[in-house]
């Protein structure tokens, strides 16, 4: 049956000669108006299973099937903001206040050896930035981060944080998949298969990177690993919109439509014949989503509808550009969450450069002159985005991790002003739905310098996060290479100190 002059949306497949239409000749002669979405071939994390997912019902472990809005058990939120400042954020100079190395400042630090990441340590050395009490917990907190201090009583922070890993590539994998070697599934990707999408417009996952680049192992930390293929994250940001979303002048609506429906039926047909093959389904979802993102990412992009005080609120217009980027990007972020999006990470700073905290935290040289320059940065965009989803209620049922992939020593190298890689004991936290705020779980030592006071792991980490998202973390499971693999790998302990 010829093609030309027929309307594509009644074309009898059974009577369309497939071998011809699904040759690289058949498919670019005769549909190549369909390939408008090709430009967005990279959206494989797009959609997932389907517009029945918004019933979020706690069925149980035996009854749950993955990508249809189910939970194990009643859940407290919905959706999860991940901010991931790479680089190792000292937790020493931010979060964690440490009278004593204040005290001790210019002493050797006892009983540890003088030899860590880079070589050689010198004495303590104190933060250069004083802490002070903030909220109505009084916690304390740098005087470097202004904005954040106001947040204090609704964050649970974790001081006992450890990773098994003293380098940046696998140290941020390791954080944001729980394992340090590349090819397993981020924790969004893990949220994506569980859930699924409650957005049909708007892809389940998203990555945020920053306008300096992406983090160090760049797209592993939101890899689907060997998930199936459409959950790996897609990368959106302020600055660079998705490219080829416009429909060509030349083709209307119904002719765009037309075709689109026929080359699903076609896609579909090869797909069912080839079972199995999850990066087909996939790149049939990433097709779909495309063409429905020519109308909904633009919008979601769009900040025009944005008032000016929240503009202002965010620093939008700062003469930092860099500040003024990430604002945007934090902006983004919460449009996104407020439309469902199930997973979105924003980072704040990418991967090292030539000079030692040059593009993120990690300050080996120059800990002040680094730290005055990301700090202001990250602390008015993302207070205001904690402020934003607060008033907006986004926070009742909203989920903010805020990670990083190691903490800093609290002395100095040798020879420097700056600090070392300590994978030891740092600071995460967590903010929002079923968390209880105002808390502190953990401690490092007098220090800072190891975790002393009820370690807590990546993996303890996610089995909180996954228990409020109402999943029992070692149930949620994919077999792969013979073992039932999980986020968790075979540890995590739900840190319950900081439930609400």
């Amino acid at each position: 049956m010829p093609l030309d002059n027929v309307p594509l949306d009644n074309v009898p497949l059974d009577n369309v000669p497939l071998d011809n239409v699904l040759s690289r000749r058949g498919l670019l002669g005769n549909a190549f108006t369909g390939l408008a979405g090709i430009g967005l071939a990279h959206l494989l994390a797009g959609d997932t299973h389907g517009s029945d997912n918004t019933s979020r019902e706690p069925v149980g472990i035996e009854n749950w099937q993955p990508g249809k809005g189910m939970t194990h058990f009643p859940a407290k939120a919905k959706r999860v903001l991940q901010i991931f400042c790479p680089g190792g954020a000292s937790h020493m100079d931010l979060w964690e206040h440490k009278p004593e190395l204040e005290k001790r400042d210019g002493e050797p630090l006892p009983g540890e050896p003088l030899v860590s990441f880079q070589g050689k340590n010198g004495p303590l050395m104190k933060s250069p930035w004083p802490f002070q009490p903030a909220g109505e917990s009084g916690k304390m907190i740098s005087s470097n981060l202004p904005h954040m201090a106001k947040h204090v009583d609704d964050i649970a922070f974790v001081h006992s944080m450890t990773s098994e890993s003293n380098t940046h590539g696998p140290g941020c994998v390791f954080m944001n998949t729980g394992y340090a070697m590349e090819g397993y599934p981020s924790a969004g990707s893990w949220v994506s298969y569980a859930l699924g999408s409650e957005n049909e417009n708007l892809p389940a996952y998203v990555a945020i990177p920053d306008i300096r680049g992406e983090p160090p192992n760049g797209k592993a930390n939101w890899s689907n690993g060997f998930l199936p293929a459409q959950h790996q994250a897609i990368m959106l940001s302020a600055k660079q919109p998705i490219r080829n979303l416009a429909r060509p002048k030349s083709i209307s609506e119904k002719e765009d439509l037309a075709t689109r429906n026929f080359l699903n039926r076609l896609n579909r047909r090869h797909a069912d014949l080839r079972p199995g093959e999850t990066e087909l389904d996939a790149r049939i979802s990433a097709y779909q989503l495309a063409a429905r993102m020519q109308l909904s990412a633009p919008e979601v992009a769009d900040f025009a509808s944005e008032s000016a005080e929240t503009q202002r609120l965010y620093g939008i217009d700062d003469p930092n550009q860099l500040k003024a980027a990430y604002a945007k990007n934090c902006l983004l972020a919460r449009r996104l969450l407020e439309r469902d999006v199930r997973y979105v990470n924003l980072y704040c700073a990418s991967r090292a450069s030539g000079v030692d905290g040059l593009l993120n935290w990690d300050a080996h040289a120059t800990l002040k002159p680094d730290y005055d320059r990301h700090c202001p940065i990250f602390d008015q965009p993302t207070a205001a985005l904690l402020t934003d989803l607060k008033r907006s209620g986004l926070l009742e049922d909203t989920l903010v991790l805020w990670t990083t992939e190691f903490g800093r020593m609290p002395t100095r190298q040798e020879g420097t002003k700056g600090r070392d890689h300590n994978p030891d004991g740092f600071t995460c936290w967590m903010m929002g739905a079923g968390v209880r705020g105002g808390t502190s779980h953990g401690a490092t030592d007098a220090f800072g310098r190891r975790a002393e006071q009820d370690p807590a792991t990546v993996w303890d980490f996610y089995a909180t996060a996954l228990h409020l998202l109402g999943f029992e973390h070692t149930k949620l499971t994919w077999y792969n290479n013979g073992l039932d693999r999980r986020l968790t790998n075979v540890h995590g302990q739900i840190l319950r100190t900081i439930l609400s």
